[in-house]
Order: structure tokens, then C-alpha cells, then sequence
């Protein structure tokens, strides 16, 4: 084994640094003020991308909404083209709420009475009708009595018979009429002349003789059905008030 040995190197380049510190410090100065130009720059450049993002967002903006506007008056142009369809609908809809508030008491009187007849006995001739009904704008006089039932018109005639008129009877068969409220007979008297009997028969109607002209069918109300409610209600109370007598 062989042992190294430390060479000693005697004398080498000779370096002295005679910089003075001034000039070092200049130096380093001059590389902060590089970074801190730089540094500027690069705000200043993130500035000018910000700025543009928000201008062509801006931009667009503004291009969509003038497209939008100027689709506006397209349509407000289309719309003056039918203007006069619109006129027309609008008083096509003001005769039509017109027709409805008009004719929202009317009463088909010849339906009406030619029910009544249809009602009474093939002998009974109606010679005489009086008829006072409800208005649109005037609400009708209602009974001030109890019991009486609401009104929307009141029918009176007078029938001729050559026997003495079975008036139950025919209480009972225009009970049956739509609207039907309630029926009284006011007098029979016998004609001398004639030799026939008179009789007086008022008669109270309610909403369900109403026509309904001009009321669309599906709003229309069926008064046959309000009749077989009322029918129907006043068989269970007459059920209840047997059951309660036969309970006693």
C-alpha cells in the first residue's frame, strides 16, 4: 500500500477585488429597479387583459341587446299589421259580455208557457197571462214573509174548464217545471155567460227557468238537477221526521 501524500502549491493567480462598495450597491440597485419594472409591467398587462375581457363582454352585451330591441320592433310592427283583428276581437268580446249581461235574466216565455200547457189536462184552455219579471240591472222584489222561496219572476193565467178544476192536481204537474218556486190558486169563479170556470193561478219562478242563451255550455246550470237536489233534500227530511215519530 502506498501512501498519498499532500502536495502544498506554492503561489496561484493572484485576485484583489478593488470594486468600491458604492458602485456595488448601484448595482443591486439596478436589479431591484429591473424587478420592480418588470414587475409593473406585468400588473399594467394583467390590467389591459382585464380590460379587454370586460370590454368585449361589454360589447356583446350590447350587440345582444340591440338584436333583441330590434327584434322588438319587428313584432310591434307584425302587431300593427293586425291591429285591425284586434279591434274587431276586442268588440266582438264586449257584444258578446254584453249579450250575457242582457240576457242574463231572460226567460223563454213561449217555451215556458207551452210547457205549462203541456202540463195541465187536455180540457183546461189558458185564456189570459200576466208576466212580471226580473231586469239585468234591477234586482227582483223578494217575499217578505217566511217560507216563501227566492223569485226571479212571477207568472199569472187564467184557465177556462168546463168542470170544477182539480187545482191539486195542478199544483202538483207544474211543480215540475223548471225554476218551478211555488204555485198558488188565487180564485175559480163560474162565468154566467160561458158557463165555464175560470181559475186565477199564480205562479213564482226562480233562477232555473232562466234560458241561458248566451252562457257556454260548459258553464251552463242544469235546473233539473237543482230540482232533484231540492227533491231529493226535502224526501229526507221528510224521512228523518218519521223515523224521529216512529222512534217516539
Amino acid at each position: 500500500m502506498s501512501k498519498s501524500t499532500e502536495s502544498l502549491v506554492i503561489g496561484g493567480v493572484p485576485r484583489a477585488d478593488l470594486l468600491p462598495l458604492e458602485i456595488r450597491a448601484v448595482h443591486r440597485g439596478k436589479r431591484g429597479m429591473r424587478s420592480m419594472i418588470y414587475a409593473t409591467l406585468g400588473v399594467v398587462l394583467l390590467v389591459f387583459v382585464a380590460t379587454g375581457t370586460s370590454f368585449y363582454f361589454a360589447l356583446t352585451a350590447q350587440i345582444q341587446l340591440q338584436a333583441e330591441q330590434n327584434r322588438t320592433a319587428e313584432l310591434l310592427l307584425e302587431q300593427q299589421k293586425y291591429a285591425d283583428v284586434r279591434v274587431v276581437q276586442d268588440a266582438l268580446a264586449t257584444v258578446k259580455a254584453g249579450q250575457m249581461v242582457g240576457s242574463a235574466t231572460e226567460i223563454d216565455w213561449k217555451a215556458y208557457i207551452d210547457q205549462i200547457e203541456a202540463t195541465l189536462p187536455p180540457n183546461v184552455l189558458v185564456v189570459e197571462i200576466a208576466i212580471d219579471g226580473a231586469s239585468p240591472l234591477v234586482d227582483y222584489g223578494q217575499p217578505s214573509a217566511p217560507l216563501q222561496g227566492m223569485r226571479v219572476a212571477t207568472l199569472t193565467f187564467g184557465a177556462a174548464t168546463v168542470a170544477l178544476p182539480d187545482t191539486d192536481a195542478w199544483l202538483v204537474a207544474l211543480s215540475k217545471l223548471p225554476g218551478y218556486t211555488d204555485a198558488n190558486p188565487d180564485s175559480i169563479t163560474l162565468e154566467e155567460e160561458t158557463g165555464l170556470y175560470k181559475t186565477v193561478v199564480t205562479m213564482h219562478i226562480g233562477e232555473g227557468a232562466w234560458s241561458q242563451r248566451y252562457v257556454p255550455e260548459d258553464q251552463k246550470v242544469d235546473p233539473n238537477a237543482e230540482a232533484d237536489g231540492e227533491v231529493d233534500a226535502d224526501a229526507d227530511d221528510s224521512g228523518d221526521a218519521a223515523n224521529g215519530e216512529g222512534g217516539e
